[in-house]
């Protein structure tokens, strides 16, 4: 993993006085079992409460049809979610991993298969990790319209590390199977 933080931008820990930079990270959220919604204003207000988070922005909510997933999937709600923090990003996989147990994911042996809740770190930062437990940039985010998509809402220069600009990447794989679901609206405070 590397990291260059900005140097400019940091916070004190007010106990110790580390110093620890600030690094934007940018978070999907996707369900499509059990009250989909409901579930991810669920997950927002969990990552909202979480110490050393502060949530910046949400996208619109997407329908998206399901991709590599066993026959029969039901589709999903998807939605962004932009944040600063000073976790590491180990310990934001944590929380993410902790937020979906929240939400009664269950794992499975089938891959992709139906779930209440996905919360994936899609970027962190300009953080780089290839290990079994963490993988930074998001190794398949830049073939996801249902990432792309809520993410250049939110951020129309975006740019995702070693992949380019979010919109580049959003022409190449198109908005095929994917529906703004202005309906329903995610909130946080």
């Amino acid at each position: 993993m590397t990291e260059t933080p900005n140097p400019n931008i940091v916070d004190a820990d007010t106990l110790t006085g580390e110093m620890r930079p600030i690094r934007r990270v940018v978070i999907a959220l996707g369900s499509n079992l059990g009250e989909r919604f409901a579930t991810l204003q669920g997950a927002l207000g969990v990552l909202a409460d979480t110490p050393e988070v502060w949530v910046t922005g949400v996208s619109p909510v997407y329908e998206s049809a399901p991709v590599d997933c066993p026959p029969d999937t039901q589709d999903f709600l998807n939605a962004v979610v932009l944040a600063d923090t000073t976790l590491s990003a180990h310990r934001l996989l944590d929380r993410a991993l902790a937020i979906e147990d929240a939400f009664d994911r269950e794992r499975s042996e089938v891959k992709n298969a139906p779930r209440t809740l996905d919360v994936d770190l899609i970027a962190v930062g300009d953080r780089r990790s290839d290990t079994d437990v963490l993988r930074l940039p998001h190794p398949r985010a830049h073939e996801r319209a249902f990432v792309l998509k809520p993410w250049l809402d939110l951020e129309p220069d975006a740019e995702l590390l070693d992949h380019g600009p979010v919109a580049e990447l959003l022409d190449k794989v198109g908005t095929d199977g994917l529906k703004l679901r202005d309906d329903l609206v995610l909130e946080f405070e």
